[in-house]
Formats: C-alpha cells, sequence, structure tokens
C-alpha cells in the first residue's frame, strides 16, 4: 500500500489537496452569508475540524466504481469527490439546476447521483442500510468497487446502524463506514453517547469487520487510513470501519448555539487544532511549498468561489408547479389484461397461497434480476411462516433467495441500496412476518417513500414490499392488525391489498415488473381460502388504481378491499333475498393510486355509499374514502355516507374478543339495512 506523507508526496498533489481544503474552507465560512441575506442555505453544518478525513474520503473515492453516502457535515468530502463549488452553492441555496434534488432537500446535503454521490435522507444514519445494499450488489454482480458511507460518532447509536454493520459483516460486504469523532452530538457529549471513549471499539467484536482508527484532523494520517479501508474491502470483500477522531470548531449548525455547552477553554483548544492551518504549517516548516505559492493558491479558491457565487446565484429557482413531479414513477402496463379482469371459466382454481408463489416464481424466471429476502422466507422447504416463498430458493438459488435477520430496518433499507445500483434491479421483500412487526422499518419505509421526489427524479427503489395482514386467525396483538391506514399517509408508496386469488397473482406481477416503490398487503386469513381462491391465467396482469365491481347493484354501493370484501358479498346476497335490494359491491384493490372514477359512478347511480373495512373506523383508510365522496358527489347523496370497520382497540386474542373487535357479515348488514331504509 502506498504510504503518503510530507517529506515523499507529489508537490502537484499537495498543491491540490491545499487548493480543496482552501476552496472548502472558504466556502463553509461562507455559507452562513447566505442566509443572513436571506438567499438561503437555512441549514449549514459546517465541517471545520474534519478537514483531514474528508480530504481524504473525496480523495479515494473512484468514480465509475465506487457509491458515495455522505452526510450533511460532508462539504469538502462532496468537493474533494469532484464536485464543484458552483455545485455546492446550488444546493445550499436551493436552486432548481442543484444536482442533487433541484431544491427539494435541505441544504447541506450534497449529491450528484449520476455519479453515485448518492442523495441521502436528514435521519443520519440511514443510509448505512443503504450502502450494505449496494454493497450487495456490487458482490452478486462481481463488480470492483466499494461502498463509502459517512457520518458522525453519534449516529452509531442508532439501531440501524448496528444492522448495517452486522448484516455487512454477516454478508462479508465491501462498505467502509468512516465515522467522524469530534465529540459531540449535538449538545450531547460523547460521554453519553458510547460506553468506549472510540465509539468504533463497541463493535470490536465483529468477525469479518475490520477496524482503522485515524487522526481526521491529519490529511496524510487520514490519506493512508482510508486508502488501506479501500484496498482491504476490495481485496477481502468484507468491511472496514475508519474511526477519524476530529474536532468540531464550530457549532454543530447555525441553529445551535454552542457556547451554551462548551466553556472558553474548550474552544480555545479546537480552535488551535485547526486542521487547515496546520496542513499550511507543514507544507512551509517541510519546504514542499512556500508562502508565496500557498498566497496563489489561496487566490485562485477565492476567485473560484467568487464565480461560482455569481453563477449559482442567477441559476432558476425550482417551479411551485413541479411539486406533483416524481412522487411516483410511471407504472408497469398491463399489455394483455388492460383493465385487470379476465373471463376464463375452465381450469383450476387456485388459493391466494398458491397465486402468490407461482407469481413469484414466473416472474424470478421472467428477470434474471430479480431477488427476494426476508425473514425465515429460504429455509430448506420452508418458504416463510405461510409458506409463500416455498420451493424457491431450490429453484433460483441462494443468491437471490435469501433469509434476513431479525432486523425489519435492514430487510427494507438493503433493499433501497441494492435497487440503488443498478435500474434493472427489481427487490421483493418480506417486510416482517406479520405486518404487525413490520414498525421497526417504517423509518426506512419512510426513505423509500421520498427518495424519488427528494432526489427530483434520478433514483426510485424498484421494491414490492410484502406484508402478511389483517386478523381472522385468533392472532391477536402484532398478529391481526391492519397498518396500512398509518401508512397511507405517506405519498411515494402504492399501496395494493387482493381480495381472491387472480387479483393477488395480477397485482404482483404489475409491482414486480414496475418502477417504484409498492407495498403489497396480503390479507392471511385468505391464503387458503375456499372463497378467495379462482383461476389464475398464467401471465395475469391487473393494473394500478383500478377496481373491480364484484357485484352489481342499484340500490347502495359498498366499497371494500381484502378480507371484509367477502363479508361484503356475502351480505349483499343477503339483502337481496330479504328485501330485493340489488347491492353493488366494488372491490377498491387498490388505496394508492385510488380509482375514484368507478367509485364515483357507483355512487353516483346508487346514491348511497357504505365503505367497509377491516382496519379501525377512525382514522382508517375509508375516512378518505368517506369525506372524498362527501365533498364531491354531496349533491347526488341521498343519505350520510357510513363506515364500518373495526373498534378503536387493538385486537385481542381470545376468539370471543376478536369478534367483538372486527367487523364481521351481522355488524355490516345491519348498517347496510339501515343506509337501504333510510
Amino acid at each position: 500500500m502506498k504510504k503518503y506523507d510530507i517529506k515523499t508526496t507529489d508537490v502537484e498533489l499537495l498543491k491540490k489537496w491545499y487548493y480543496l481544503m482552501t476552496l472548502g474552507r472558504a466556502l463553509d465560512e461562507k455559507a452562513p452569508a447566505y442566509l443572513l441575506q436571506s438567499l438561503g442555505w437555512s441549514f449549514h453544518a459546517p465541517y471545520t475540524g474534519h478537514d483531514g478525513i474528508q480530504l481524504a474520503i473525496g480523495q479515494v473515492f473512484t468514480k465509475g466504481e465506487d457509491f458515495l453516502f455522505p452526510y450533511y457535515r460532508d462539504m469538502l468530502t462532496a468537493l474533494s469527490a469532484g464536485m464543484t463549488a458552483e455545485e455546492l452553492i446550488l444546493n445550499g441555496i436551493s436552486k432548481a439546476t442543484d444536482p442533487g434534488s433541484g431544491g427539494r432537500h435541505m441544504s447541506n446535503h450534497f449529491a450528484k447521483p449520476e455519479w453515485h454521490i448518492e442523495n441521502i435522507s436528514s435521519a443520519t444514519g440511514t443510509h448505512d442500510l443503504h450502502a450494505a445494499g449496494v454493497a450487495r450488489a456490487m458482490v452478486y454482480y462481481n463488480h470492483k468497487g466499494v461502498v463509502i458511507t459517512s457520518h458522525g460518532e453519534s449516529a452509531s447509536s442508532e439501531g440501524f446502524v448496528y444492522e448495517a454493520v452486522n448484516g455487512a459483516s454477516l454478508e462479508r460486504l465491501p462498505v467502509i463506514f468512516v465515522w467522524q469523532d469530534n465529540g459531540y452530538g449535538i449538545s450531547v457529549p460523547k460521554k453519553d453517547q458510547t460506553a468506549a471513549r472510540k465509539v468504533a471499539d463497541n463493535f470490536s467484536g465483529f468477525k469479518n469487520l475490520k477496524i482503522i482508527h485515524c487522526n481526521g484532523k491529519d490529511v496524510f494520517d487520514s490519506m493512508n487510513a482510508m486508502t488501506e479501508a479501500r484496498e482491504h474491502a476490495l481485496l477481502n470483500r468484507t468491511p472496514v470501519i475508519v474511526h477519524a477522531n476530529c474536532v468540531r470548531i464550530g457549532s454543530h449548525s447555525n441553529s445551535d448555539k454552542q457556547t451554551l455547552y462548551r466553556d472558553e477553554n474548550e474552544l480555545a483548544y479546537v480552535k488551535e487544532a485547526d486542521p487547515l492551518m496546520k496542513f499550511r504549517r507543514m507544507l512551509l516548516r517541510y519546504k514542499r511549498l512556500t508562502e508565496e505559492e500557498l498566497k496563489e493558491i489561496e487566490e485562485q479558491a477565492k476567485k473560484e468561489l467568487v464565480s461560482a457565487n455569481r453563477k449559482a446565484l442567477t441559476a432558476p429557482d425550482p417551479d411551485p408547479k413541479t411539486i406533483f413531479d416524481y412522487v411516483l414513477p410511471e407504472p408497469y402496463e398491463p399489455q394483455k389484461y388492460k383493465d385487470g379482469t379476465h373471463r376464463e371459466t375452465e381450469g383450476e382454481k387456485k388459493f391466494m397461497v398458491t397465486a402468490i408463489n407461482e407469481t413469484l416464481k414466473a416472474e424470478f424466471r421472467y428477470n434474471p434480476d430479480t431477488f427476494i429476502w426476508g425473514q425465515d422466507v429460504a429455509n430448506r422447504d420452508k418458504g416463510g411462516v405461510f409458506n409463500v416463498t416455498k420451493g424457491m430458493q431450490q429453484e433460483f438459488g441462494e443468491p437471490r433467495v435469501f433469509n434476513a435477520p431479525i432486523a425489519e430496518d435492514y430487510i427494507v433499507g438493503t433493499a433501497n441500496g441494492m435497487s440503488r445500483f443498478d435500474p434493472k434491479i427489481r427487490v421483493v421483500i418480506e417486510g416482517a412476518e406479520f405486518a404487525d412487526y413490520f414498525w421497526p422499518a417504517v423509518e426506512q419505509y419512510v426513505e423509500c417513500t421520498h427518495e424519488y421526489w427528494r432526489s427530483n427524479g434520478k433514483f426510485v427503489p424498484n421494491v414490492t414490499l410484502r406484508l402478511a395482514s389483517g386478523g381472522y386467525i385468533g392472532g391477536g396483538l402484532y398478529h391481526s392488525q391492519n397498518i396500512e391506514g398509518a401508512l397511507a399517509t405517506l405519498p411515494g408508496a402504492r399501496i395494493v391489498c387482493p381480495s381472491f386469488a387472480d387479483d393477488a397473482a395480477g397485482l404482483l406481477r404489475t409491482s414486480m415488473r414496475s418502477r417504484g416503490f409498492t407495498l403489497f398487503l396480503e390479507p392471511k386469513a385468505l391464503y387458503n381460502s375456499v372463497e378467495a381462491s379462482t383461476i389464475v391465467p398464467d401471465d395475469f396482469e391487473v393494473p394500478f388504481g383500478k377496481a373491480r365491481i364484484r357485484r352489481e347493484g342499484s340500490d347502495l354501493s359498498i366499497i371494500t378491499y381484502g378480507n371484509t370484501t367477502h363479508l361484503c358479498l356475502n351480505v349483499a346476497e343477503r339483502l337481496e333475498k330479504e328485501g330485493g335490494w340489488s347491492v353493488e359491491v366494488i372491490d377498491i384493490r387498490s388505496l394508492i393510486p385510488l380509482d375514484k372514477e368507478t367509485i364515483y359512478e357507483s355512487v353516483k347511480k346508487t346514491s348511497k355509499a357504505l365503505i367497509v373495512h377491516e382496519d379501525k373506523v377512525f382514522a382508517g383508510f375509508g375516512g378518505e374514502i368517506a369525506a372524498s365522496i362527501g365533498t364531491d358527489l354531496f349533491r347526488y347523496l341521498d343519505a350520510p355516507v357510513q363506515r364500518v370497520g373495526s373498534t378503536f382497540t387493538p385486537v385481542g386474542f381470545n376468539p370471543i374478543l376478536e369478534r367483538a373487535i372486527l367487523p364481521d357479515a351481522n355488524k355490516i348488514y345491519e348498517v347496510a339495512r339501515k343506509l337501504l331504509e333510510y
């Protein structure tokens, strides 16, 4: 390995480094002025004191081979990796031409996705999971490169950072975790964050993990550490933690006042430790550059900053008309079954669990760049708790079908990351064994929903997230809840929930062929239900946002999905037999996007609407449908819109309690009859 030191490093390289450090420092110091002039940069986290390690990260990053996940303090990292001062200012003042997000994301989040300098979240440390996912793809596709992910030492207290390091060590992934230790998490000192003085030492027992400590204030020690880390990760295909000791000379950000928690002696000490001034003194002391040469470089940096500032200020602002761009990508459009229905009457009916299993296998054959993982999905002859993935690993192999740790954040986060490696990749994940256990991964669900919008259309996770949802199985807490009402509030995800085997197959096929993020809810009580079994054409497809009229009628519209679709069909038949009422049952199938056109046409015809779903009535998704009908169709209504769903309680384990809580045919019947008689 090449070793860098002040005596032998090429002079031209020293000039380049000093130029980058001087330009970065000038920009770091100028950033607050934009806020004072009301030009933007309302969030700025100064990097001063991290100069050595940030220069080294950028210098080691190899464009075309590596992926880089910089965090919000990584201004010099981005500059050193090749981004221009103008590009950094464009981000800082949120211009439309900001290469990372077009002004959509917070300032000080520098990115250039086309170079794989990735757009990351403000939730610091979450990108470690994405880094592990990219590295997994690098290994699978035999790509020469590493993934570098960077953040402060305090972020390592987050559970998802542990999950990322654990997973990268388990899978032997070429990830370099750079932890820039400046001693503080905003105002919280390191002693209140970690038991070990050097946080990387908390991970010293991990197999396959190399830990390198360096002085992040020193250019040469940092360069040597990062060079060693990259060479080790490349050669061994295993992860490395680079723990860089830094100082934070300024406040955490422009909204923080460090004099409230740091005394004068400490502030004087960290100022004396300024890495740029140390580097300058070394260049003079060892006579590598003269004072005149240094001043000339400083003048060049000053001129570049003036020019970059002038250009950035004249760049266009984001257009408010574009706010709806890049919420969701255009989905795959079904070719044969354009409306998501079929007329096949001959053939064997299949259970929903069989339809999903066979569709997964068919799509894995169709697209060899498809992967699936989750908890318990690939253990010999077992394929998940409900055997949905049974036989997949045997046919497609462990590299494409494999188990994940019991770490829901890791499951979802690495799916996000793996799909970054190449847009042809499609990932299916079983996000948790039951939907109720998914909550630890909601943070990564949020990431997936706004990646496309936040990156201004430059990246979207091509992920289908499967969850076994709902009750009616006597499962109680953590085995019977519905979560779609909460998740539907987050723009950027499609949400689908089939009621029959053919729709399960068709929606799954469309999800797996589409760009973008889809939540695929599987009502587990219907997996082996005779009522939900249907004939399933081999290549059946169902478009997103297209409801299916399960029963036509003229007196009442029942809008439903999932488990309650079958209850509603039974109620409609009972009402017809008892009172001659004609009840229309609409299975929406797709919550987001929602087929309002079919719903509205039905309500205009019947003038009465009842929304039924398994989830709680209070704050459930049906409230959105009811509000839309009330707002847009008020003049057509002959009665108030009604809803039936669960009580505002958890779902109990004892069958007596479950029956009292979940909707059933009698509860639906009573409300429907009153509505018909209104």
